[in-house]
């Protein structure tokens, strides 16, 4: 459109531009959620860790326009705090919940270690985290899964029939085992274990970790 001197509607053109920027960012909002961002964020967590986290960065990784990041959070720290909360989450949901389902207290344990052996985005997402403890969004979250993670070993352990200071004390190893693999392997970038030689050490961990039947328990 022109003016009758023949000079551009400037006005028409902005009113034309904001409506396309409002359509794409719709279209953004559609096809990206909230839980997109937060799987996204805690993907980049894992590889590079915490203080890589940026909202230009992730919008760039998922193919994105930083304007679809803030249909659903305000700031970076915001992202953070719910992808560390999905993560938080998923372990009690999709984990503990389904271990603690099986009737069986001594088949709960080679559920558990195979289980847990076999999800590295978790494991990559902890390693990640217990670099940044000095973060104070990331300390909070770590504290309440390590103490939910003792509490929910040290109970199984006793419903398999030890004694609460044993079991207490067999949690803790078990704990320890698996932080100790994580910081061997993703830390201190020892090398990788084999497919053949990683399972074996799982199954190790499941001969060692595995209380006996209650006759033999102590």
């Amino acid at each position: 459109m022109q003016h009758a001197d023949g000079r551009p509607d400037c006005k028409r053109r902005r009113l034309r531009y904001h409506a396309s920027m409002n359509d794409s960012s719709k279209t953004e909002r559609v096809r990206l959620s909230a839980e997109d961002w937060e799987d996204g964020a805690l993907a980049l967590i894992a590889e590079q860790g915490v203080g890589a986290l940026a909202v230009e960065a992730l919008a760039r990784r998922l193919g994105v326009t930083k304007g679809s990041f803030y249909w659903h959070f305000r700031t970076r720290e915001a992202l953070l705090q719910a992808a560390l909360e999905r993560w938080e989450e998923y372990g009690e949901r999709e984990v503990l919940a389904e271990i603690e389902r099986i009737p069986d207290p001594l088949k709960r344990f080679p559920e558990l270690f195979r289980r847990v052996a076999h999800e590295m985005q978790p494991h990559r997402v902890y390693a990640a985290l217990l670099k940044a403890l000095d973060h104070p969004q990331v300390v909070p979250v770590m504290s309440r899964v390590s103490q939910r993670r003792m509490d929910f070993l040290t109970r199984l352990y006793q419903e398999a029939g030890l004694e609460p200071v044993v079991a207490l004390h067999r949690a803790r190893l078990t704990y320890a085992a698996y932080v100790g693999f994580l910081q061997l392997n993703f830390t201190l970038g020892l090398p990788r274990l084999s497919h053949d030689e990683f399972d074996a050490y799982v199954e190790h961990m499941i001969a060692t970790l595995t209380p006996a039947r209650s006759s033999e328990a102590s």
